[in-house]
């Protein structure tokens, strides 16, 4: 994309940024890159391909490109929303970095596996998407694509699992979280896990057990699910991340619905609407609780 090459140029060799991230090629896909001098802008690329919510690298829990000098990071729409996030839970501050948005018309689910965007490979969370032009940006790069091929599969797997009596969908969610590892590569995928001691590392007390045994698997990834209630920017970037491809999106796709449905809420790219992790609202009925 020339217009972000261009771009790019520009805000390295005016001095706005010191550190453009993006994406660049490489013998596996488009891959993160960090681009520091104007000549190296060259190099950047977006397409279907660019699957990596690069967000990752604003979050205090991850690489803190920070230290390079003042940012500048690529966002697709779904990017955006964590962005918002951090900065409506004060993690990131606005005026501290410069994104670059682009209109995006999908990625696919591993460009590893398929180049071409179609309705087998287009990652789960495109169809449908709302959020294909984001508003949280200094630079709106490209024209609007067409809408993401296929259908949004989520939300009728979903309904499927919500069809069936509670002991089948305790079944399906065993077999589903059996194959955990425990490599947290979930976590640390996700631009939202920022806390400095996360609680699944807690020894004293022990909240969850770190081995794979079943029940701190079951209790690590309800618990993640509960944190990222009202916060998933629905990226996508823990599914893709976990090696052995449980349906983690699922569990997030039916936390947002459960937001939605009870407080209103759905997940956006303005930081300054409040959250209802973080607000209170005086004419909340709590009658769930007892």
């Amino acid at each position: 994309m020339k217009e972000l090459q261009e771009l790019a140029r520009t805000l390295l060799s005016e001095g706005q940024v010191k550190v453009v991230v993006g994406w660049e090629d490489s013998p596996g896909g488009p891959r993160p890159a960090f681009i520091t001098r104007p000549e190296d802008a060259e190099r950047l690329v977006f397409d279907h391909r660019c699957v990596h919510n690069l967000v990752a690298y604003l979050s205090p829990g991850h690489v803190d490109v920070a230290r390079l000098g003042k940012p500048a990071v690529v966002v697709k729409g779904c990017d955006a929303r964590a962005a918002a996030m951090l900065m409506r839970e004060s993690q990131l501050s606005r005026e501290d970095v410069v994104l670059i948005g682009v209109r995006c018309g999908g990625v696919v689910r591993d460009p590893r596996e398929a180049d071409t965007l179609t309705a087998d490979s287009v990652a789960p969370r495109c169809p449908g998407c709302d959020a294909r032009q984001p508003a949280l940006a200094d630079h709106l790069l490209g024209e609007l694509p067409p809408p993401p091929p296929g259908e949004n599969r989520r939300d009728k797997e979903i309904a499927r699992l919500e069809a069936m009596r509670p002991s089948e969908r305790w079944a399906f969610w065993q077999a589903e979280l059996a194959r955990c590892v425990r490599c947290n590569a979930c976590r640390q995928v996700c631009p939202l896990c920022y806390c400095e001691r996360c609680v699944a590392l807690k020894t004293e007390p022990l909240w969850i057990e770190s081995s794979a045994h079943p029940r701190g698997v079951m209790a690590w990834h309800l618990t993640r699910a509960q944190h990222h209630a009202g916060r998933c920017s629905d990226c996508g970037e823990c599914e893709r991340a976990c090696p052995v491809s449980i349906m983690l999106s699922l569990l997030n796709r039916k936390a947002a619905q459960v937001v939605e449905q009870r407080f209103g809420y759905v997940a956006s790219d303005d930081p300054a609407a409040p959250a209802p992790i973080g607000a209170f609202r005086t004419e909340d009925t709590e009658e769930f609780i007892r």
